[in-house]
């Protein structure tokens, strides 16, 4: 059976192939427009997927949306009549949208396949729940026969955060938090309040929290949200705007933290770092909460996560430590981009009930590895028509000369095979840089990245040496799992250090590998595994064999506003309008010493 799923519409559209109950293709719309979180439908990733596996869209079984249109109106609907008549100005731009597009969904998705190819859809377009394809997207790839399935975002239809359980081919929700009441709006009102884009620019509050204290922790408890010991909470509306309104606080928020939002250009200030600190406390507390419910009702040792929420990785690493599960796995395309593969695979158990699954090691996600590649010949053929200088080098020369690039402090463009699936660089379109450096984060992030000084990079370390750097001794592929530096990596501060407050802590070197070592001695890990991208491997190998270090920072192969590259032409034109040293695509090896300077083209950068 042949099903092709689909998220789109909102944010993150994304399509995914599914043949037999494997996924064999996914990628997400953006990478092709070059609009970050483009919400269109997914033409071209549609294309991909289908021109990927040699099929065309008249071979699909079934086309399956994340999503039913219906059941999201429905909670519009009601949500305005609950509050009318405040919000009528938000209602009055919203309706003529869902009356003209939304609930013409069905017709709406005919049309744009059928431009794909004009063939009769029909009775084969099927619709799938928000979170129930959330929920499938965590368990039915994951390697796991039996499973807690928590699922938690912003809002899908109703429902906020469901809790399921996962036995074979079956899959049942059986509780859920429904919308207002979300921990995901919570974060996102956060992440508007200090000045951060919604939807976009919650890992920077994440990132942001070590430097701050969470002394607003105790006021979100008191006033915002009633937490209940299972971790089900309802938030008082009277501080939020976004069931009526276009903002996602009001004056009464204002008032309770001490002032208006930040603008986004403004200053970082104390307090906006302690709101950063105590929202996360508080994500903390309600993920925990709910982890240890989830491992009560369900009695399962095993838990699958899945939607936004589940991308905190600083919440997934305090479940992990907390002990009510064995193993935690976190689906990489966490948020809606994610919700095609969940579609997919719910139809695909829901049209065979009889059916067996078959579980896959490591997962089924295949290291996330489901995008375009290109073979050597193409990548070649097309940096030259770029006018670029490279050469062309065997495996084990290229894996020496990266690895003693990046040992001399050069910032590493690494292009090769397929593209990753989800919002995580892996290996394969990474910018890649000596973790031992001292000053590689501040320059990658200013030079190259030109984003935020604070932001952190993730450590890419051998799966066999984790547990010789970081306080972790498990799988964590997909950079979804926090952890601390180890012990004895760390350098012990002096006095005067030791008392550095906020962003002044940034220039503190805290451990061996400073580059990946945030200001809390915590990191964003990714294990890299032999099996699962065994070129990645090998050159992380080859820097051990250098330099006695089997880390390196792995950070996306984009800069600040832009999607991922998922061209050769792409990865040239990022290389040239950047202070990247080397890029290595494919087999192609390129210095930027020898490219011509004429062929750097100035950029502009969006806001992210």
């Amino acid at each position: 059976m042949l099903l092709l799923g689909i998220s789109a519409f909102y944010h993150d559209s994304a399509a995914a192939l599914l043949e037999d109950g494997v996924l064999v293709a996914a990628a997400q719309e953006e990478r092709f427009t070059r609009k970050k979180h483009d919400e269109v439908f997914p033409a071209n990733a549609i294309s991909y997927c289908l021109g990927h596996s040699g099929r065309a869209l008249g071979d699909v079984d079934h086309v399956v949306f994340y999503e039913k249109p219906f059941l999201k109106f429905d909670r519009l609907l009601e949500t305005y009549l609950a509050f009318a008549p405040r919000g009528f100005s938000s209602f009055r731009l919203a309706m003529p949208l869902w009356m003209r597009e939304k609930l013409r969904q069905r017709q709406r998705l005919v049309k744009e396949l059928r431009r794909l190819e004009p063939v009769d859809i029909g009775d084969r377009l099927l619709f799938a729940e928000h979170h129930q394809s959330h929920a499938a997207s965590a368990f039915y790839p994951s390697p796991f026969d039996e499973a807690a399935v928590l699922t938690m975002d912003g809002v899908g239809e109703w429902a906020t955060t469901t809790l399921g359980h996962g036995r074979g081919t079956r899959l049942e929700l059986i509780k859920e938090i429904a919308f207002p009441h979300s921990l995901g709006l919570l974060y996102s009102a956060f992440t508007y309040y200090t000045g951060f884009k919604v939807n976009s620019g919650e890992y920077k509050l994440m990132g942001l929290a070590p430097y701050g204290e969470p002394r607003y922790a105790p006021l979100i408890l008191e006033h915002l949200m009633d937490l209940k010991s299972d971790g089900s909470f309802h938030l008082d509306l009277s501080y939020f705007d976004y069931c009526t309104g276009l903002r996602m606080t009001n004056g009464a928020f204002d008032e309770l933290f001490g002032g208006p939002p930040r603008n986004f250009d403004g200053p970082l200030e104390k307090r906006h770092l302690d709101l950063a600190a105590s929202i996360q406390a508080v994500t903390d507390e309600v993920v925990l909460r709910l982890a240890r419910s989830a491992a009560r009702v369900t009695g399962s040792r095993n838990l699958c996560l899945a939607g936004g929420v589940a991308l905190n990785c600083v919440a997934n690493g305090k479940v992990l430590r907390d002990g009510p599960f064995d193993e935690i796995w976190v689906q990489p395309a966490a948020g809606d981009a994610g919700g095609a593969i969940g579609a997919a695979f719910t139809a695909y158990y829901e049209l065979q009930p009889d059916i067996e699954r078959t579980v896959e090691r490591p997962d089924g996600m295949r290291g996330s590895f489901l995008g375009p590649s290109h073979e050597q010949d193409e990548i070649a053929r097309r940096l030259r028509a770029c006018s670029a200088s490279f050469e062309v080098l065997p495996d084990h020369e290229l894996l020496s000369r990266t690895a003693a690039a990046l040992a001399d402090s050069q910032a590493v463009g690494w292009f090769q095979g397929r593209m990753e699936f989800g919002p995580r660089a892996l290996g394969a379109r990474s910018i890649l840089a000596d973790a031992r450096s001292a000053k590689m984060q501040s320059a990658l992030n200013l030079k190259v990245k030109f984003r935020e000084s604070f932001r952190p990079f993730a450590p890419a370390v051998l799966r066999e040496d984790v547990a010789e750097w970081f306080n972790l001794d498990t799988d964590s592929p997909y950079m979804l799992i926090v952890a601390d530096v180890a012990e004895a990596r760390r350098r012990e501060l002096s006095p005067a250090e030791a008392e550095l407050e906020g962003l002044d802590m940034l220039q503190v070197e805290r451990s061996e590998i400073p580059a990946v070592t945030h200001v809390d001695c915590s990191a964003r890990i990714q294990t890299v595994d032999r099996e699962t991208n065994p070129r990645f491997h090998a050159l992380l190998s080859e820097f051990k064999r250098r330099t006695g270090c089997a880390v390196i920072v792995n950070t996306s192969f984009n800069v600040r506003g832009e999607p991922i590259v998922c061209t050769p032409e792409e990865a040239f034109e990022c290389f040239m309008a950047t202070d990247l040293d080397v890029l290595v695509a494919g087999n192609c090896y390129l210095e930027k010493t020898a490219q011509d300077p004429s062929l750097a083209t100035a950029r502009s950068f969006e806001p992210d």
